[in-house]
């Protein structure tokens, strides 16, 4: 392994460098395989977006008093939207500019979205009577937290399998000293 300094920062790479970022092995300690901790917290960062936008889009429907349909599809938009703005964020601050930035959050988040959508949404529409669930009902929140628990089951075997690969949030990584 080396040390290196660049601006007054410490990085320690076990890959190289690349225009000034580290890159970092996607593989756990010793498993020959990517590590269920690194999956896990990319899918937490995707699970955090989807809840946001999952949210939002749910009160908004509510507040204007849309069906189920239309509410949906605005609080499926809205997760996509937060889940790539996180992105975005994240590797903005390292210091990359904003249509390589885009880019980026597309192809490390696409997929994971993506399935916890389906899932999260699949099982919302699939319970009785929550799609009919209001803001203020026990059912609306124990619904949506047991959904969006299921979607992040579902898609941390997706991300570890996409890490594993160099894809997925393996990406984003190579961005974050």
């Amino acid at each position: 392994m080396q040390h290196e300094t660049e601006r007054g920062t410490d990085h320690v790479t076990d890959r190289g460098t690349h225009a000034g970022h580290v890159h970092h092995e996607a593989h756990g300690h010793g498993s020959g395989g990517v590590g269920w901790a690194m999956a896990a917290r990319a899918t937490l960062h995707c699970l955090t977006g989807c809840a946001l936008g999952e949210i939002l889009g749910m009160v908004i429907g509510t507040a204007l008093a849309w069906h189920n349909v239309p509410t949906m599809v605005l609080a499926i938009v809205l997760a996509f939207a937060f889940g790539y703005a996180l992105t975005l964020r994240g590797v903005r601050k390292a210091g990359v500019d904003l249509g390589t930035a885009f880019r980026v959050a597309l192809a490390a988040d696409t997929l994971s979205i993506a399935v916890m959508e389906l899932i999260d949404n699949g099982v919302i529409a699939l319970w009785p009577s929550a799609m009919d669930a209001q803001l203020s009902d026990g059912l609306f929140w124990g619904a949506l937290a047991a959904s969006l628990a299921l979607a992040f089951v579902a898609t941390t075997p997706v991300n570890r399998w996409m890490i594993g690969r160099g894809k997925g949030h393996a990406v984003v990584h190579r961005y974050h000293h």
